[in-house]
């Protein structure tokens, strides 16, 4: 699969997309005991015996509407963080994004009771988020629609439905803990940028425009086609990273080694290995 500026789902993305739906077609037509659910739901009351519901519950939606919608953002937003962080680095991301909703709604069961969480909602908003931070310019294109909202603005307002929704339901604090994805989101950011010393986010990896996801959705800069098409990639490398690109690339080698680099990265490695040696010599 390539990856996401390309259109097409990444391996992480790809492989979570077809666990959560296999699994939440048999619970929602095969394994419909409410015993099932119990055992692998997160219930902050019984989150000492039960330590893997930390894990498991990502995988368990209380219903089908739910399970889309989880599904549906991983695959508009999940393709180009995972290429921007890497295979593994982004997988470990979700699932700490996960664990986050987790511990927000065990801190919430302090202030009161607490209904078991279900599903990756949380963990996706986190993706979501880091999204946003990576290309704070990108927008939705809803064609034939004419809005086309910021995702950064899209973000906030989705949190904030969920913190108004949980306001108006009786399980409303289930509903809560999902913005713990968000909250963790927001740490690793922030410790992120501490340990680099930058006061701004991360750069996004193209520099020159659009960002295309698994549906062709999302572009970047106000002055982008109304029609997204493949960019095509200038003769060298060199003209399209920077020296912040160079940064990620090695922070990418770092997060999930050599394989994990695109032949384009190679190549603009090994461009900038020779250009080093030819300034030392």
């Amino acid at each position: 699969m390539k990856q996401g500026p390309s259109g097409q789902l990444t391996p992480v993305v790809g492989v979570l997309m077809a666990i959560n739906l296999a699994i939440g077609l048999l619970f929602a037509t095969v394994f419909t005991l409410p015993a099932l659910h119990s055992v692998l739901s997160f219930d902050p009351a019984l989150a000492a015996r039960h330590p893997w519901t930390f894990f498991s519950y990502l995988l368990v939606y209380p219903g089908l509407p739910g399970l889309g919608a989880t599904l549906l953002m991983l695959w508009l937003f999940g393709p180009p963080v995972e290429q921007r962080m890497g295979a593994r680095a982004f997988l470990l991301f979700y699932l700490y994004c996960g664990i986050g909703s987790a511990l927000f709604a065990l801190g919430l069961s302090s202030l009161g009771p607490v209904d078991p969480l279900l599903g990756s909602g949380g963990a996706v908003l986190g993706v979501a988020f880091a999204f946003a931070v990576l290309w704070p310019d990108a927008y939705l294109n809803l064609e034939p629609l004419p809005v086309r909202p910021r995702v950064r603005i899209l973000v906030v307002a989705l949190a904030g439905a969920v913190a108004g929704f949980s306001f108006l339901v009786h399980d409303g604090t289930v509903h809560l803990a999902q913005l713990g994805g968000v909250a963790a989101g927001y740490v690793f950011f922030r410790l992120r940028m501490v340990r680099s010393k930058k006061p701004e986010p991360p750069p996004a990896p193209l520099l020159a425009r659009p960002v295309r996801t698994a549906v062709n959705a999302v572009t970047v800069g106000p002055g982008a086609p109304k029609g997204l098409r493949p960019i095509k990639p200038p003769s060298s490398p060199l003209h399209r990273y920077s020296s912040e690109e160079l940064d990620r690339v090695l922070d990418k080698i770092s997060a999930s080694g050599m394989k994990s680099l695109s032949s384009e990265e190679r190549q603009f490695l090994d461009q900038m290995a020779a250009r080093k040696r030819k300034d030392a010599g």
